[in-house]
């Protein structure tokens, strides 16, 4: 139960993430990611890849909490947990360290109870 609900908080943060990065980059996500207003529009493209990335990550957590077959569902939570921890800390170390916090630790929190 406790790792179904970090599952779902992780998910949710990448969500947002990823609406931040794509759907409202113009808007809300120049300000979360504190973009200077010269940077917006060079910035763009890159952002929204990013955005897919993140997308991805929530494929991934969606399915580890849906899929019908524990073992299955186990595996795709477990990945996209891991990709979260370790794209937490290279966020860490190349945008801020914030970020370790914000994704790195409930993801890591999310396996220890995955695995409990």
């Amino acid at each position: 139960m406790v790792a179904n609900v970090l599952i779902g908080l992780v998910c949710l943060i990448h969500v947002l993430i990823f609406l931040a990065e794509t759907v409202f980059y113009r808007s809300w996500g120049v300000k979360v990611f504190k973009i200077k207003p010269e940077d917006v529009a060079d910035k763009a493209s890159a952002m929204s890849n990013q955005g897919c990335y993140n997308g991805f990550l929530v494929a991934a957590l969606l399915l580890g909490l849906l899929y019908p077959e524990p073992a299955v569902a186990k595996a795709f939570a477990s990945y996209g947990l891991l990709c979260v921890a370790v794209a937490g800390v290279w966020g860490a170390l190349t945008v801020a360290r914030k970020v370790l916090f914000v994704q790195t630790v409930p993801a890591v929190l999310g396996l220890v109870f995955l695995y409990l």
